[in-house]
This record gives C-alpha cells, sequence and structure tokens, in this order.
C-alpha cells in the first residue's frame, strides 16, 4: 500500500497534505478541524504583531475555476497563534506545526523573529514574503536585493527551521536569480507558490470584491500551471538540502501527484479547502494513493522531482 508519508528538515509528517495559509486556520475552532482531519500538519493563519481586521468585504469569492481574494492578513495576531501551538506542543507531542508570519515592516519582521527564537516553539517557520493583498505593501520576493538583505539580517540571530513563501515568478532569468540567492541561506522550504496577484474577475459589468477596485489574488485551477512551473524550476536550481512545498491548483489527487513530480516534498491546499471543507482531504489523499498504487510507488520519495522530458 503506497504511503503519504513525508519529511521536511528534521521533520516527519504522516501525510504530504496541509492548508495553505489563509484557508482554515483564523482561530482554534478552524485549526481544530484541520487538526481532526487526514491532513498531515497545519499552517497558521498568517500572523503579524498585532490583530488586523482585514480589508473591507466582499473580499473572497469562489469562482467556476478557482477564486479571487484580497483579504489583507486579517488575523488574531502574534500572541494568540504562539499560545495556541504552544500548547499544542504538550498535547500533541507526535506533532509538528507550522507557524506563518508577516512584518508589515522590516522592523516588525524581526521583532516577531527575535521573539519566536526567544520562545519554546519548536516547528517551522513559514515567512511570507509574497502577500499581494494589502495596500501600499509590495511583495518583498519580487525585490531580491531588499530580499538578500532580510535573510542576511534574519540569519545572523535566527537558528530554528526557516522557510519562505513565495509569489510566482514569470521569467526564466528571474528563476535563476531569485535561487542564486535563497542558495546563500539555510532555509529549511520555500513555498511556491502564493496567489497569482492583482487578477481581475468581472460578474457582468461588476467587480467580484470590494477592496483595490476589485484587483485580487488568483487561486485555484488558474494557478497550477504557474505553480508546477515554480516548483520545478526551483526543484532544479536549489540546493538539495531546501525542500519545496508546492501550492496552487489542487482540486485532486492527480494535481498533487503533479506538484509532486514536479519536485515538491508537501502539498498545500487552499482554494479547494475553502470550497469542501477538511474533508477533502481524505477524498485527495486516497485519489493520490490510487494513483502511486496503479504506478508502483510505495512512497512520495520513488516519484518527487523525477518530471520526464521531451
Amino acid at each position: 500500500m503506497a504511503s503519504t508519508k513525508i519529511h521536511i528538515g528534521k521533520f516527519n509528517f504522516e501525510n504530504c497534505f496541509m492548508n495553505a495559509a489563509g484557508v482554515y486556520c483564523f482561530d482554534r475552532e478552524e485549526l481544530e478541524k484541520i487538526l481532526n482531519s487526514e491532513a498531515g500538519t497545519f499552517v497558521t493563519k498568517t500572523a503579524t504583531l498585532s490583530p488586523r481586521d482585514g480589508n473591507p468585504t466582499p473580499r473572497y469569492q469562489d469562482v467556476p475555476l478557482g477564486s479571487i481574494n484580497s483579504m489583507g492578513l486579517p488575523n488574531l495576531g502574534f500572541d494568540y497563534y504562539l499560545e495556541y501551538l504552544l500548547e499544542l506542543q504538550k498535547t500533541h507531542p507526535d506533532r509538528t506545526f507550522f507557524f506563518s508570519l508577516v512584518g508589515m515592516s522590516p522592523e516588525d519582521t524581526h521583532t516577531l523573529l527575535k521573539r519566536v527564537q526567544e520562545s519554546e516553539f519548536n516547528g517551522l517557520v513559514e515567512l511570507n514574503l509574497s502577500c499581494p493583498n494589502v495596500p501600499g505593501k509590495p511583495q518583498i520576493a519580487y525585490d531580491l536585493e531588499t530580499t538578500e538583505k532580510l535573510l542576511t539580517e534574519i540569519f545572523s540571530y535566527f537558528k530554528k527551521p526557516l522557510g519562505i513563501k513565495l509569489p510566482p515568478y514569470f521569467d526564466m532569468v528571474h528563476f535563476d536569480q531569485a535561487a542564486a540567492v535563497f542558495n546563500k541561506f539555510p532555509l529549511t522550504f520555500i513555498n511556491c507558490v502564493n496567489s497569482i496577484g492583482n487578477g481581475l474577475i468581472l460578474d457582468d459589468e461588476t467587480v467580484l470584491i470590494k477592496p483595490k477596485d476589485g484587483f485580487g489574488g488568483i487561486g485555484g485551477e488558474y494557478v497550477k500551471p504557474t505553480a508546477l512551473a515554480n516548483v520545478h524550476a526551483f526543484y532544479k536550481r536549489l540546493n538539495p538540502s531546501i525542500q519545496i512545498i508546492g501550492t496552487g491548483g489542487v482540486l485532486t489527487g492527480r494535481d498533487a501527484f503533479e506538484h509532486i513530480l514536479c519536485g515538491a516534498s508537501m502539498v498545500q491546499i487552499g482554494t479547494t479547502l475553502h470550497k469542501e471543507g477538511p474533508e477533502a482531504f481524505k477524498r485527495i489523499t486516497e485519489e493520490l494513493k490510487a494513483i502511486m498504487d496503479e504506478k508502483g510507488y510505495k512512497t512520495i520519495e520513488d516519484f518527487r522531482g523525477k518530471l520526464k522530458y521531451l
């Protein structure tokens, strides 16, 4: 029987699937539903230093091929999620979780990470360098000079496992340049990709969401080809010690299989989770295992990154 067990860095997970930050992770009640599902772990809502209400509503809309959102980082604040994670470390000592963080400035980022470094949190941090939905705030990871400076400063004091969530890149040169920067640092993982920023979807003559005159991040089926390209481009360019979490357009086990084939170790689910709820993890896991059984693959590592070319 095929197994979807996997490891990221030194941490082992019973299943390669988890939620994407922003979906089913706002509070303890939602995170408990992921905790008790078939998912291998969860990542928290992306936390800022202080709680945020986010952008005005409506700010999320499901559409036939995916979703559009401009959430604006609504969250309950750093302290809320850290307290919950520290509780889980005592009640579920055999489980490892991801703590998603974003600073509204470089100073905020350092304050957040220094507090994690000083805390007893022993999981993985996912630093969001790719939020496209905060008015007036750029996506840091598109500015590689700023990214390198920030990571240099972070790794001067941060010694716990750290990964970064990235926006989609679209140019081969950008893959080369970004990988050259990331390879300079002891990153545990990267996450490819966040939503495709600043898309526009209409309903007759009207935009679907209120913030930014309807501009928002695009998720779901629209995103999968871009996500697969980013996963595989970085798989080919990064140090083997930097693993990849694939995110974008995972509706079925086949979609997850393709992310792993392109080089992902774990797979995050966003839009489908929002549409179906945590029951989606069971269905998608079973579909992936059926594909693995059919092809004779016993483990994720049997086919991870082994994409064939013409």
